[in-house]
């Protein structure tokens, strides 16, 4: 049984008083809107003459009623704005039930009206809506959290502070520049997928229920088809959807995709996320760091008109060249050991004397991603690339060219973050056989991470795919970036959230 408070059961009683009265507090019928609040707030000293006649609707989320005249706030989506209520104006008859009863006793803050009116200047010189008329959209039967404002901002007044992701539409009502953020984050896919259909490359789709999950190394979750009577797995990437798609003869590919893993969930991490996958033909990864940070550094200028980000209390500039390290010379330069001759005995010493805890069952590649990741990644607080990996951590990456026992593999890393990752793609069908073979054997040595064997895919690189440049940024960690935000929650309108009890 749903437990109401005391302001809850209150509402629902002005909600039966409005029916009495014959007032729909739910109307079918349209009502046109011609104007925001920022359109008046913006233009009206402009051009008085234009806000004459004006149709807004709004939440209202402040009162003042004085007697026969009253002053409210009310929220569309663009801000606030101040109207003025006279009783006799909105009520010009003898009834005077509008205003008594209904604005003055059964409306409350988080209900939503409709006004028609003009715009005027108060005595205090705030711009404000003067009404001629009033109707009831939709009757609220929540209060809000009760909002603060100190030194010109607004907090808001969750008692549980996770109420806010739980309850993402009641945040956006009382706190107006969280919308701020998820506008930024449209604008930045936007300038992505303007950058890259500029560049002649094509948008597509790709399955996310898989019969074989592959494309990156990380556990996905599993369902059932009833019908085929066969597992599916949500994807964890789409790269090898992609590639097929090279195989096929496109040029180039990309998708802005959703792809789940069943992994823990962190400030940086959620199991569902958003990352934008793309595959050039005929590119390599020196030719894919260069369009990376031509992109990256077009979407600071789109949504800030600078290239320098402010990101805690750290200022990130992303204006072009960024720096570039291997990444053997990147764990050298921060822990004053090189490692690049080890095998895998030296390195599990090497990862104890740095203090880093490897487990047992994780192969040569994992070490040195642990020793790196503790070590050297949260320092990178500037846009830098780390480049040419170790085969053993990247089993769809071509063997470097010149290096061996090297990847062609890149991972731009910010704010000590990877945002994103990039090879000059194995294209050679019996290296990849060997590479996923590899990867069964981590598998049965306790890697609940290792890549699956793909046949189809094999069988597609054996059709002969190009030498292609390939490339996965993380569309949630670069908004948290972009946008100044220490949780991925806060990037994510609806992130997933623990029960709660």
């Amino acid at each position: 049984m749903q437990h109401l408070s005391e302001q809850e059961i209150l509402r629902r009683k002005s909600l039966e008083e409005l029916i009495k009265l014959g007032i729909d507090p739910y109307p079918a019928e349209l009502f046109k809107v011609n104007v925001s609040s920022a359109e008046i707030l913006k233009n009206y000293n402009i051009n008085k003459l234009d806000y004459k006649n004006v149709s807004i609707a709004g939440r209202i989320m402040t009162r003042r009623v004085m007697g026969n005249a009253s002053f409210a706030e009310i929220q569309d989506a663009e801000g606030k704005i101040q109207i003025y209520i006279k009783r006799d104006e909105i009520c010009p008859g003898e009834d005077k039930t509008l205003y008594n009863t209904v604005f003055k006793k059964l409306l409350d803050i988080g209900d939503i009206i409709g006004i028609e009116g003009y715009v005027f200047t108060t005595q205090v010189g705030e711009i404000s809506i003067h009404v001629s008329s009033l109707k009831v959209l939709c009757k609220s039967l929540h209060p809000l959290p009760i909002v603060k404002e100190k030194d010109g901002q607004t907090f808001d007044a969750f008692e549980d502070p996770e109420q806010r992701y739980r309850q993402r539409y009641v945040d956006l009502i009382v706190n107006p520049a969280v919308k701020d953020v998820f506008i930024k984050r449209t604008q930045l896919v936007n300038t992505m997928r303007n950058y890259l259909n500029n560049k002649g490359y094509l948008e597509v789709e790709t399955p996310i229920l898989q019969p074989i999950y592959g494309g990156a190394a990380a556990r996905p979750f599993k369902t059932h088809h009833n019908t085929l009577d066969m597992p599916l797995y949500m994807r964890i990437a789409n790269e090898l959807y992609l590639k097929r798609l090279i195989v096929g003869g496109f040029d180039g590919v990309y998708e802005f995709s959703k792809d789940f893993r069943n992994e823990g969930m962190s400030r940086f991490h959620n199991p569902e996320f958003t990352q934008i996958e793309l595959y050039v033909a005929y590119k390599d990864y020196y030719w894919m760091m260069d369009l990376v940070e031509e992109m990256v550094e077009k979407i600071a200028m789109d949504l800030h008109g600078t290239t320098e980000v402010k990101v805690g209390e750290n200022s990130i500039n992303f204006q072009r060249p960024w720096k570039r390290f291997t990444m053997f010379e990147a764990i050298q330069h921060y822990t004053g050991v090189d490692i690049s001759n080890m095998d895998e005995t030296q390195l599990r010493e090497a990862a104890k004397n740095m203090g880093v805890h490897v487990d047992a069952k994780l192969g040569k590649g994992k070490i040195i991603d642990e020793m790196f990741g503790e070590k050297c990644e949260h320092l990178l607080i500037q846009p830098t690339f780390i480049t040419d990996y170790p085969v053993e951590m990247s089993p769809l990456a071509k063997k470097h060219r010149s290096k061996a026992g090297l990847v062609e593999r890149f991972e731009a890393i910010c704010n000590g973050k990877e945002i994103c990752n990039s090879f000059s793609e194995l294209n050679d069908p019996i290296d990849q056989r060997q590479r996923f073979e590899e990867q069964l054997e981590l598998g049965k040595r306790g890697d609940d991470e290792a890549m699956v064997l793909d046949e189809d895919f094999l069988n597609a690189l054996e059709y002969g795919m190009p030498p292609t440049a390939g490339l996965g940024i993380g569309i949630d960690r670069l908004t948290m970036i972009m946008t100044n935000q220490h949780s991925i929650q806060d990037v994510l309108l609806f992130p997933q959230m623990k029960p709660k009890k």
